[in-house]
């Protein structure tokens, strides 16, 4: 299998382009990109290691970089009871910008309702149940909004 970087670049590109779409920051690539970035962050936190093998197993190479990158996947996860807490994690994943990037509460789980909505064009149904019986009872939600009905 060769490996075809510009076929990745351009994939990526093209789906950050969509994402900021739906985000509703057509203008504003480099903050959507912080956005996912911050919530896959989060998510891998959340959910078991092995279902974050399963999960990626399913992503294009450039969204497998994105989730990746910078995990460590031995060290003691975080403690994410509600979407508050989740929210919050997120915060935490995307650093000095969070207050821009996220800014409400409500802003910030539109955001990550719309990256559940955007990982489903990779993500089979049964993965995305996988995901949601890995997350703590508050956030199952989250999962299934606008996704499965």
């Amino acid at each position: 299998m060769a490996l075809n970087f510009n076929n990745y670049a351009t994939e990526g590109n093209t789906f950050i382009k969509a994402y900021a779409k739906d985000l509703d920051m057509i203008e504003d690539r480099d903050k959507a990109g912080r956005i996912l970035i911050s919530i896959l962050h989060a998510l891998r936190e959340v959910i078991p290691v092995e279902e974050s093998f399963q999960l990626i197993a399913q992503f294009p190479m450039f969204l497998k970089g994105v989730y990746v990158n910078g995990w460590s996947p031995g060290k003691k996860r975080e403690k994410v009871r509600n979407l508050g807490d989740f929210i919050d994690l997120v915060r935490k994943m995307d650093g000095n910008t969070s207050l821009h990037d996220f800014g409400s509460d409500e802003m910030a789980e539109n955001y990550i309702l719309t990256t559940f909505i955007a990982l489903r064009r990779y993500t089979s149904l049964g993965e995305m149940e996988d995901i949601r019986s890995g997350l703590p009872k508050e956030l199952k939600h989250i999962v299934y909004h606008q996704i499965m009905f």
